[in-house]
């Protein structure tokens, strides 16, 4: 094989590697933090691809927003709806690193910490949180973006 030739599949070969790396995702939180409830202060992640899901309402398929009262309801519906991102993208809830989440009454917040325990059995992502007064659709609780880092 020409020389050349020689180079650029072994340069090309060794790209397509990097872009199958695994995932070596670790999460903890120091001690000199104060102990967090269902999330981690840190997480350390090498290789993978990296996915970015917008903000997620509690909408369906069709755009109609789920029980308006109910903070679980609307928990359960924007959870699904990440889940449902991830998968499109060869992803899991397993893969998430960090969310974000928004909400406009923290007095729901047990209501969204029961929720968000289900969704993440295996580790805890990093975890932002902010009351606001109102989101986009008034009748939301409740919006969550997610950052997901995918292996093979």
């Amino acid at each position: 094989m020409n020389r050349r030739i020689w180079c650029l599949v072994l340069v090309l070969g060794g790209l397509c590697g990097c872009a199958h790396q695994e995932v070596a995702m670790r999460s903890f939180n120091p001690v000199v933090l104060p102990k967090p409830n269902g999330y981690s202060h840190v997480v350390e992640v090498t290789g993978g691809r990296t996915l970015y899901v917008s903000g997620q309402l509690p909408l369906t398929a069709e755009g109609k927003v789920i029980d308006h009262a109910n903070m679980e309801a609307q928990t359960q519906q924007v959870f699904e709806n990440i889940k449902a991102a991830l998968a499109a993208a060869g992803g899991s809830m397993d893969d998430v690193v960090k969310i974000t989440v928004f909400m406009t009454d923290l007095t729901d917040l047990q209501a969204f910490r029961t929720v968000r325990d289900r969704y993440f059995v295996r580790h805890s992502p990093a975890s932002s949180l902010v009351q606001i007064s109102a989101l986009v659709r008034p009748e939301c609780l409740i919006e969550i973006e997610a950052l997901a880092v995918v292996g093979r």
